[in-house]
């Protein structure tokens, strides 16, 4: 597989707040590509979805959800950082991003908690930084900062290809507490009548899901799905001989937190493939896992 768009996606600037830059390259991409795939999709973005993005194959059943932005920090005062999300924070990083005087390059530093910047110049105020892309690929692995959430959209991009009824949502704020998804529930919920839904999203290594083993199907994480909508998935995942893992956790959440507290009757679940060193500049995905997340949602798409 070619890995060639994750890596570019990986190095687009779009932490929560500000998506625009991935908003930007998916309308262009969608733009350039959508006439090999299988359906012509309706494309739902501008007033009413911020810079959220709603694609519409066919007539869907269930809906995928991909959001786009990053963890990453905010210029506060002086050279104070403020965490965008729960960023891995350590001194030796390296941020980038660009104000009204220029590029930037600094370096993170971690003091007990607090963060700061080394740069030659102040950095003007409300300023966001990301982590310095440095994309890896062995012969299994994946590795770079951002593969959460690049990967999921990833994932999306790979099956709009052969989807021929469903809906991909590309969503917003994820990884600073969410506030994009309700309006997209809505919008698909009352427009189409969809309330399945897949959380396209990248999930951990523990000690129960490990590297190489297949994608993650999340039976809970800090929230609880609906049993028989995951058992189903389950049963369409063994039948399919998708190499899959089963996952339960206490901790965490997704895009389906929001659906799960909406006032529409979503029935979702989390699948996605597992990385190592989260939430850095090295997160670490093993390739099979992402052949076989790709896979089974091209199969789930089908059956659900």
């Amino acid at each position: 597989m070619n890995f060639e768009l994750l890596k570019t996606m990986c190095g687009i600037h779009a932490p929560s707040g500000n998506e625009g830059g991935m908003k930007e390259f998916l309308l262009a991409y969608i733009e350039k590509n959508k006439a090999s795939w299988a359906v012509q999709p309706e494309v739902y973005h501008g007033d009413g979805f911020q810079d959220c993005i709603v694609l519409k194959f066919g007539t869907p059943r269930t809906a995928v959800f991909a959001h786009m932005d990053s963890i990453g920090f905010t210029v506060r005062y002086q050279n104070q950082l403020v965490a965008i999300g729960g960023p891995q924070a350590e001194t030796g990083y390296v941020l980038t991003g660009e104000d009204a005087l220029g590029p930037i390059e600094c370096e993170l530093l971690e003091d007990d908690g607090d963060l700061s910047y080394k740069f030659a110049r102040g950095i003007q105020r409300g300023t966001d930084l990301v982590f310095k892309c440095d994309f890896r690929e062995t012969e299994d692995y994946v590795q770079s900062c951002y593969l959460d959430n690049r990967l999921g959209v990833f994932n999306a991009l790979k099956v709009a290809e052969t989807l021929e009824n469903g809906v991909i949502a590309f969503t917003c704020w994820e990884e600073h507490g969410g506030g994009s998804v309700p309006y997209i529930a809505k919008f698909i919920s009352e427009k189409w009548g969809v309330h399945q839904a897949l959380i396209s999203d990248i999930t951990w290594v523990t000690e129960g899901v490990v590297h190489g083993e297949g994608v993650a199907i999340s039976m809970r994480d800090r929230n609880v799905p609906r049993r028989s909508f995951v058992n189903k998935i389950i049963e369409i995942a063994e039948a399919s001989g998708v190499p899959y893992q089963l996952e339960v956790e206490g901790a965490g959440s997704s895009d389906g937190r929001e659906l799960q507290v909406s006032p529409y009757p979503f029935d979702w679940c989390f699948i996605g493939a597992p990385e190592d060193n989260v939430h850095s500049p090295d997160e670490i995905v093993h390739k099979k896992d992402i052949v076989c997340m790709i896979e089974l949602y091209q199969r789930l798409l089908e059956k659900l």
